[in-house]
Formats: structure tokens, sequence, C-alpha cells
């Protein structure tokens, strides 16, 4: 008779949509200090605790001296009047007081505090958003889950160390995308850790569980039997386990006499598992992509190196840049992308930060079905748009841009400022409308956009390079200075090897504000060529 038992599933929580912490460090850094102010408030309701638990025991300390006394000789104590009228006002009085004392509850300014601060926490998102951000560093820069458990990651000023709850954390996290690639990396560093003697409330068969469900996932079944024996051998009841030990060897033994079999239609038929290794990307380029955020991108032959220059620019005679010209670097030369350094001094850094911080939201991106914006799991960083009018500095940058770009900022759009958060990236995009986005910058009305200005507002210590998978070009985050290159070809036709993207930051914390100009009012700036790529 033929039989098998379902796997049974393990079930987590939902989390609910939130505008994300996860999705901005300078955000973050605000939850420091709301920490700082619980643990100041909670010392103060253990101060409270520990003054109250003091009076009763000098309370108790004051009775069990004078009850000894008086238990030696009851009749002669209360002989005395003044001891019968203390012990009548000790009963009738002063316990109750101790009572009341005792019932005093001196948590309610801790737990107002915490209850006011409450409203101001991450929730379920921001922890699995988190989460899946180191998921994201692992795989964008070779990381092994040892090498971040340890907290051994380049740049890190403030070392910390996963526990195995934390693991155990990412592999859940991990489980619920159906991401058993990596569930099965962290279940098996949490179990590493507690076989290295590390104390947990977390136990080895809840993570055997897990583990030998995702190892089965990905079509091991030998290693997934292992696995489900040795959790069976700590806990031999595991109704889950046993239900899967039994459908683990049904379908060995099938395979087995399918096997066997002389027909290659019935081996054919045998039960066939995913095979193992990480999910199928819908990122054609990811792995160019991930190789130049790690630094192992295409090398410029001597030859193209050798018509890279740097320069002092003056803006084309400019009257601002003419005594003091603008320091440019090539970078690239095929799109050319060009660095301007030390064009965004430290205190119009400060002041650009201060006015966006407020009014951070979750970055979006334009959806080229609707031509609206919309937020995306490949863009994680926080933004906010700021205009010339609103502060004399954001004029004068604008300004700036306008003089060494010698496009008209008039028709561009607002200053965009952008914080990254955990992971933080935007991966391979075009900031120009394709053919097939014909409504993409519809409503502004200014046309495509032609140039992109990007400012980077901070340094970076690990990752967080902006990178060119079309052509191989890297280019590092260096406070203070800013890159610029075109986005389309004078002729309007767009120019595809501008295709970019934001790597994850690995440690540090992501700044830049960038400019995005349109076609319109470039018309006698920059003339059209009869060339449709020139």
């Amino acid at each position: 008779m033929m039989w098998y038992i379902l796997i049974v599933g393990i079930l987590l929580p939902q989390s609910f949509a939130h505008p994300g912490f996860f999705t901005s460090i300078g955000q973050m850094t605000d939850l420091i200090h709301t920490e700082k102010d619980l643990v100041t408030s909670l010392k103060d309701y253990i101060k409270a605790e520990e003054d109250k638990l003091e009076q009763i025991k000098k309370w108790a300390e004051k009775l069990d001296r004078l009850t000894s006394t008086a238990t030696k000789d009851p009749e002669g104590f209360v002989g005395h009047p003044v001891n019968a009228f203390k012990l009548m006002k000790r009963l009738n009085t002063e316990w109750s007081e101790l009572e009341n004392l005792v019932l005093k509850d001196m948590s309610d300014g801790f737990i107002s505090n915490l209850t006011i601060q409450r409203q101001y926490f991450p929730n379920d998102e921001d922890q699995v958003g988190a989460a899946k951000a180191l998921l994201r560093l692992q795989d964008t820069y070779n990381l092994d889950t040892d090498t971040i458990s340890k907290g051994n990651l380049p740049g890190v000023k403030h070392k910390s160390f996963l526990t195995v709850e934390d693991c155990f954390e990412l592999g859940k996290v991990a489980y619920t995308e159906a991401d058993y690639y990596h569930t099965e990396l962290w279940m098996e560093q949490a179990l590493r850790q507690l076989d290295d003697g590390e104390v947990s409330t977390i136990d080895k068969v809840s993570v055997l569980d897990y583990l030998s469900y995702a190892v089965y996932q990905q079509g091991d079944l030998d290693k997934a039997l292992l696995l489900t024996k040795k959790l069976l051998e700590l806990d031999p009841e595991h109704q889950r386990a046993n239900g899967n030990l039994k459908y683990f060897e049904y379908i060995m033994a099938k395979e087995k006499d399918a096997n066997k079999s002389a027909s290659d239609d019935q081996s054919d038929q045998k039960t066939t598992l995913k095979k193992k290794g990480a999910a199928v990307d819908y990122l054609p380029e990811r792995q160019k992509y991930e190789m130049l955020c790690r630094g192992e991108g295409i090398k410029m032959t001597p030859r193209r190196q050798k018509k890279l220059f740097c320069r002092y620019h003056d803006g084309n005679r400019n009257p601002k840049f003419i005594l003091a010209p603008a320091k440019q670097e090539d970078e690239w030369d095929k799109p050319r992308i060009i660095r301007f350094h030390d064009i965004i001094s430290d205190a119009e850094i400060e002041i650009v930060k201060d006015l966006a911080k407020p009014r951070l939201s979750r970055a979006t991106v334009h959806d080229p079905e609707t031509g609206k914006l919309t937020t995306a799991q490949y863009r994680v960083s926080k933004s906010a748009w700021l205009s010339g009018y609103e502060n004399p500095v954001v004029s004068r940058i604008n300004m700036r841009i306008q003089d060494l770009t010698g496009l008209d900022v008039s028709t561009a759009e607002e200053l965009q400022v952008a914080n990254y958060g955990v992971g933080g990236q935007y991966e391979p995009h075009f900031d120009f409308a394709r053919k097939d986005e014909p409504d993409a910058f519809k409503e502004l009305g200014t046309g495509n956009r032609i140039a992109t200005w990007l400012f980077y507002m901070s340094d970076v210590s690990a990752g967080g390079a902006t990178v060119f998978p079309e052509v191989g070009a890297s280019v590092w985050p260096k406070k203070g200075t800013a890159v610029f290159w075109y986005n389309l070809f004078a002729s309007g036709e767009g120019d595809y090897s501008t295709r970019h993207a934001a790597c994850p930051v690995l440690v540090g914390n992501k700044w830049v504000s960038n400019k995005w100009l349109h076609e319109r009012g470039q018309e006698f700036r920059r003339p059209c060529t009869l060339s449709e790529l020139e």
C-alpha cells in the first residue's frame, strides 16, 4: 500500500508595513538616544525599588530585635504600659503603613516613559528589513556567516557579535521568505555556536527542526535524513521529525527502486527535488554588479587610462571660477564620468543634512506601468527634496552645478538628499526614461533627464560605491566630491551604458544628494547632433 507523510512547515508571525527605520542610518541614530533615555529611566526605577527595599529591610530588622526581646518574657514585656501602647499602635497602624509600602508600585514613571517612547520604536518590518540587509551584505561582499557573527567587518569602529538567538532569528527571516539557502547557512551557524558551548535560550532541537527542512527543500535528502535522526536523538517524541523521518525514508526507498529499474522512463519519473543553492535572481547582471561592489571589476587598459586626466576647470571662463577653478578628475571615458573635488564644503553639507533630516521618507522609484512613484525593495534608503528658494545654501549649490556643467538648472528637479539604511542600496537602474516609459516625467513637462550630478556628503567605511555594470566602472564615495555624467547623447537618445547602481553600505553611513537636469532649456547649451550615438 502506497503511503506518504507531508512535511509540516514552521509558521512565523507576519509583519505589518510602516515607513521603516532600517532604511536610513541617519534616523536610526535617533533610536540610540531614545534607548539611552530609557536606560536612564530604568536606572531611576531600579534605584526607587532599592530604596523601597532598604526601608522594608530596616523595618524588618527593627521588628526582629523587638520581637526577639518580647518573646523571651511576653507578660513582663506587655506589663510595661509603654510597650503595651506601642504594640497596639504597631499592629493597628504601622503594619498597615508597611503593607502600603510593600504594595507601592515604583514602576509608574518608567512604564509611563516606556509607553510614550514605544510609539516611536521600530516594528516587525524594521527588524525583518535589517535582517534581510545582513543577508544582502553577506551575498554582495562574499562574507561567510562566521565572519559576520564575529563582527570581523572592514572599517568597523564598534565591534559586535551575533548570539545564537541572533543567528536563529536571521535563519527564521530567510525561512519566511522561502530562502532555504540562507536558512541553512544561519541555522548551521547557530548550531556551531551551540556546539562550541554558548549558553542560549534556543535549543538544538529548534535549530535542527528548521535546518533539516531547509536542507530537504534544497534537494539534499541524505543530509536532511541525517539531521532529522540527530534531532530525534535529542527529542525522540518530536512529532514533526518522526513524520519527516518516515517521509524521507519513503522517498529514498522509492528512488532506490527507480534506479534499479532498467527503464529510463521509470527513472525519469522518480521524485525530483529542488537544486541546492541561492534562489533564481531577477537581476541579470547580479554577478557583475556585486563584483564591482567588491572592487573586483573590469580594469581599464593602460591605453585608455592614459586618456584620463586631472585638470582645473573654470566653467568655460565663468567669473566665479577663474581665480579659484574647480578640480576635475576623469573617472571613466565611455560614458564620460567626471569627479569634482572639494566642490561642497563641510558646512554646506551639514546645512543640507539638517534641512533634509526632518522630512526624510522612504525613497521611491518611477513605476514604468503607472508613471507614479512607489517604494521598491531594490532601493533601500530615505530621501528628501530641497528647493532652492527655501535656503540660500541650496540655491548656491544649484547655481554651482549650473556654472560648472553649463546646463540650465531652472528646469531641473529639486535637490534630492538621500541617506542609506542598513545595507542600503539602489540596484542597477537608469536615471533616464526609456522609450517604453513615455510618461515617466510627463507631469514635469521638462523632457527627459539629460544628466545626473551626484554629491557625496560622507565618507563610507566599507562598501557604498556607485557602479556601472555595463562598462565595469566603480566610483567610490569621498566626502566633499561630486560626480557628473550625461544620461542622454546629444541626439537625445538614451545612453544605455549609464545604467548604474548604489552598492550596499557594508559599514558606515552614506549621505548623498543629486540633481537631475532635464532637456528643456538646454537646446542652445547642448545642441543636438545628427548622429544618434553622439
